[in-house]
């Protein structure tokens, strides 16, 4: 069976001396695996559609569990995230997170616009922190793990001072903090913009500036969330900790 998608190349290993196994998130057929064989060598006609971040139409035949790649046109390389270690590790970071929480063939069109308008982002020149945070909070949201940060968690007040407890998946107020001693005290302001991030459609993210003890606060937060709930070792985020830490 001949197969059209609209997709990003999320994840490209080599296999064998002149091929290829991509990982495809695809609009309307979600994640799918093709090989693209030859696609290691220079002239290949595979060999440019092939490279992570590329989004565009492929073509494969699909007769088994993997496809194999028949043609493909590339609507954008995003070369200049590629030739970029910073944008390139935050857009790794992206492909990671999407490659290991969707189940192969999950649809999931509106992650795809995200992860696009993500991307679209980056070669922007957007803040990539706030970028990649916003798409933490939709990883979370369609992995089922979508915080409640409304109302207390354990007895649904509004009222009063919240505090951040991963571990229940929300916030909770003063009288049930004792349920979670570890969660986290944050000021109000800091709530507001977590549900900003939660909600907020990155196609429509604006020069956005935040103050670095800002960005700090929420890189823990959601962070907190994040791996309360998604037991994944994140080789991209660890990369991007260690640019940051030495100022790259």
């Amino acid at each position: 069976m001949l197969v059209r998608v609209e997709a990003i190349v999320i994840r490209s290993i080599d296999y064998g001396e002149g091929n290829k196994i991509l990982t495809l998130f695809a609009k309307e057929a979600g994640k799918v695996s093709v090989m693209a064989r030859g696609a290691k060598k220079l002239k290949s006609r595979h060999t440019a559609i092939s490279q992570p971040f590329t989004y565009g139409e492929f073509v494969f035949f699909k007769s088994g569990q993997m496809g194999t790649l028949s043609s493909g046109e590339i609507w954008n390389g995003y070369r200049r995230l590629r030739e970029d270690i910073r944008k390139a590790a935050y857009a790794s970071y992206l492909m990671e997170m999407t490659e290991r929480t969707l189940e192969d063939n999950e649809r999931k069109p509106q992650l795809f616009e995200q992860l696009k308008a993500s991307l679209d982002a980056l070669d922007e020149d957007k803040d990539p922190q706030i970028i990649v945070h916003l798409y933490e909070m939709k990883i979370l949201d369609m992995s089922g793990y979508r915080p409640e940060l409304g109302a207390c968690v354990s007895c649904g007040t509004r009222e009063g001072r919240m505090s951040l407890s991963a571990q229940l998946g929300g916030t909770v107020c003063s009288r049930c903090r004792s349920a979670d001693p570890s969660a986290l005290e944050v000021p109000e302001s800091a709530i507001k913009l977590l549900r900003l991030f939660l909600d907020m459609d990155i196609r429509r993210l604006g020069t956005t500036q935040l103050k670095p003890e800002t960005k700090s606060l929420l890189k823990e937060c959601i962070r907190r969330l994040l791996d309360a709930h998604i037991d994944v070792r994140w080789k991209s985020r660890s990369f991007i900790d260690k640019m940051e830490k030495y100022g790259i």
